[in-house]
């Protein structure tokens, strides 16, 4: 569907602005709303893959066009088609260049997607590669000041962990008996080899997946990709594009469980720094882009650490932050790009008491930032206590550092709101409208889902449960 739009906004002229629009909303309300009736047709109660379908490419090669959905895929595909349709009604200020904006915002979304659906590790690659391109665009020439120097880096970073995850692919390919990109194939060929190749392996495809995620220390384009790129597209960057890091990951560890055992405490070491690290540089941050930015550092190292405990509760949590932070994120980077639009600053310092003046604004941003902490009755409370329950299993008291992490987060979240909406009001200030009319609407959205996940976790928990009980019973001899 994505594609289809794409190719439509393509033979559209682009003095049809107002038309371009119509057709990228249409066609991300159809993507969304196809993704819910499959949704509706999934049998929840077996962890097998399902609506498969399979086309070969190159026999020779291995290669096919091989798509089929789990639980988690599925969550994931949601979660995409759901933030797509957010970040095209947010993108109403765009004005120059329409056409183009909104046939690569369609692109970026049936890249992202292609990515989840992906039974074969060629096809996954040559999705994961096309997300490069309309994001490099969309940063370039829609982004600040900077962002030609933004939309490199994040392409130097991607590129670079690409080279280390192909190698791992082709090792794999050639170890698989019946040489074939196959996911089925591949993860049956990898439990033939020797650890230290396995560890090896995963070395690459953790580098590869870790840049996107992002883990510690190569997280070096995330900030400045977030800080210059337009506010649609930081929706999409840190709710969905950090999410294929960790989504890779799951299945890196589902195909290399001997490696995974071997890293398990590594991987945990690395979360639980990420998680401090990213609160403390958030907490120092004055500009809101930027502190959000540091702040999905700290989020995703709850991801990761999730990921680490390679037991049932951990893995559960990991799935339910994604699904939680890609709703949190996505409401933050939309609110306050709305709010820069009409101030023209992200300096916390030059607003205050905004709360009189745009109650709505203030309404949905303080929900926001104590749903990033993970106050109960959020999205983020379910996450982060599944989480906080697998690592004790795991580690014990070592998870009390998730506990600090969340201490960092309200720290800087409320110091956050208390710079936005109290003190003096400033002329400027004054002058600021409040939300209306379709961005209310993406904005009570989110809002309505992080408190319903928080409140009802049944849906979601019921959707990935056969999946990461699959993915558990493969360490089920391994992990206490």
């Amino acid at each position: 569907m994505p594609l289809f739009g794409a190719a439509l906004i393509a033979v559209v002229p682009s003095r049809w602005s107002s038309s371009i629009r119509q057709i990228a909303v249409f066609t991300s309300v159809v993507s969304l709303v196809w993704s819910f009736l499959i949704y509706i047709k999934f049998d929840q109660n077996v962890s097998s893959f399902q609506f498969i379908q399979k086309i070969p490419w190159n026999e020779r090669l291995g290669t096919s066009f091989s798509v089929g959905i789990d639980g988690i895929a599925l969550a994931m595909v949601i979660l995409s088609t759901l933030l797509v349709f957010v970040a095209i009604v947010a993108s109403k200020a765009i004005n120059h260049h329409v056409k183009g904006y909104y046939f690569f915002m369609l692109l970026l979304e049936a890249a992202v997607v292609g990515v989840f659906i992906s039974r074969d590790w060629s096809l996954f690659y040559v999705f994961w590669e096309l997300t490069l391109i309309p994001l490099f665009i969309l940063i370039s020439r829609w982004g600040s000041k900077n962002a030609s120097a933004a939309s490199l880096n994040f392409v130097l970073y991607t590129i670079g962990g690409s080279v280390f995850m192909l190698i791992s692919l082709l090792v794999l390919f050639d170890a698989s008996q019946g040489h074939s990109f196959s996911m089925a194939v591949m993860s049956e060929g990898a439990k033939n080899l020797a650890l230290t190749t396995q560890i090896a392996l995963f070395v690459g495809l953790l580098i590869g997946f870790g840049v996107k995620m992002p883990i510690f220390p190569l997280h070096g384009w995330l900030p400045l990709a977030h800080v210059e790129a337009p506010a649609p597209v930081s929706i999409l960057l840190s709710g969905i594009l950090l999410k294929m890091g960790a989504y890779g990951l799951i299945r890196t560890v589902m195909m290399l469980p001997d490696a995974a055992l071997y890293f398990q405490n590594m991987l945990m070491g690395l979360a639980l720094f990420a998680l401090i690290y990213g609160g403390l540089l958030a907490w120092r941050q004055t500009d809101l882009k930027r502190m959000i930015a540091y702040s999905s550092v700290s989020h995703m190292g709850v991801v990761l650490l999730g990921i680490a405990t390679l037991n049932q509760a951990g893995i559960t949590g990991a799935m339910m932050q994604m699904i939680s932070h890609g709703l949190v994120a996505g409401s933050l980077f939309l609110l306050i790009g709305l709010l820069y639009q009409r101030t023209n600053t992200r300096d916390i310092n030059d607003y205050g008491s905004l709360i009189q003046i745009t109650p709505r604004f203030a309404f949905f941003i303080i929900f926001a930032f104590m749903a990033a902490i993970g106050i109960p009755g959020t999205s983020g409370f379910v996450a982060e206590l599944h989480v906080l329950i697998g690592g004790f299993e795991q580690w014990q008291w070592w998870v009390i550092w998730l506990s600090i992490g969340v201490v960092i987060s309200a720290a800087y979240g409320f110091r956050t709101v208390g710079k936005l909406f109290t003190g003096p009001t400033t002329l400027k200030m004054r002058e600021v409208t409040d939300l209306q009319g379709s961005e209310m609407i993406a904005a009570s959205l989110l809002a309505f889902l992080i408190l319903f996940l928080g409140l009802y976790p049944a849906p979601a928990l019921d959707l990935i449960e056969q999946s990461v009980n699959s993915f558990t019973f493969v360490f089920s001899g391994g992990v206490k």
